[in-house]
């Protein structure tokens, strides 16, 4: 992984990330996506859909700049050259959870075969974090299966100088015989606007329609 510094001094965004980093500024921003077509093309090849989810999310983050700038463990500002997905699993079990965390692939076939070797490798070990290695480039992904939501926030207290982006997706629902997903994205205001946000929802829906070309 590469990190790559920000000169916060000549920043096209320094005056936007000195404001709303004093203030502590986050927001989140919550969407129904549309998995009809998702659903079908997952059914077709026995695939399931949260892995298919953190694959998308974490396509998105590493596609845009905004969604992978953060400090280093030196406080340190700047940008990774890709993050990977940091996910919880379910201990049905105990009724508690592990976040793991696998790498990327290019196909989405690949991933999901890492993906099931990971979660059967971590799941059950009773640890928050059973990986002895947690990278830093990592984003925060999960799912609420049991609860759809129309909002969801989640605060991340470390100084306010958390910036990457959490994202939560929760139980889907069928209306009018198509699929619809809830999902939240928590952001820092400081490297992200509605406009990042958004793009963010847009992209993640288009994934969604156009499947068939990735799964």
């Amino acid at each position: 992984m590469e990190f790559n510094m920000i000169d916060r001094k000549n920043w096209y965004r320094k005056e936007y990330f000195e404001h709303y980093l004093q203030q502590q500024t986050t927001f989140s921003i919550t969407n129904e996506i549309n998995i009809t077509i998702l659903m079908e093309n997952l059914k077709k090849k026995n695939y399931t859909l949260y892995p298919a989810f953190i694959y998308m999310i974490t396509k998105i983050a590493n596609s845009y700049k905004e969604f992978r700038t953060s400090f280093n463990s030196k406080g340190q500002l700047g940008y990774w050259t890709e993050v990977l997905p940091f996910y919880t699993i379910f201990d049905k079990k105990t009724y508690t959870f592990s976040s793991i965390w696998s790498p990327n692939f290019t196909t989405f076939s690949k991933f999901h075969s890492q993906y099931k070797k990971d979660v059967e490798k971590y799941n059950g070990k009773s640890r928050l974090f059973p990986q002895t290695t947690i990278p830093e480039n990592n984003i925060p992904i999960s799912m609420i299966p049991w609860s759809s939501f129309t909002g969801f926030n989640l605060n991340i207290n470390n100084k306010g100088d958390y910036l990457l982006p959490i994202i939560t997706g929760g139980k889907y629902l069928q209306v009018d015989g198509e699929l619809f997903m809830p999902v939240s994205l928590q952001v820092h205001h400081a490297v992200c606007d509605g406009f990042h946000a958004s793009l963010f929802m847009n992209e993640l829906q288009k994934l969604a329609d156009e499947s068939v070309e990735w799964v």
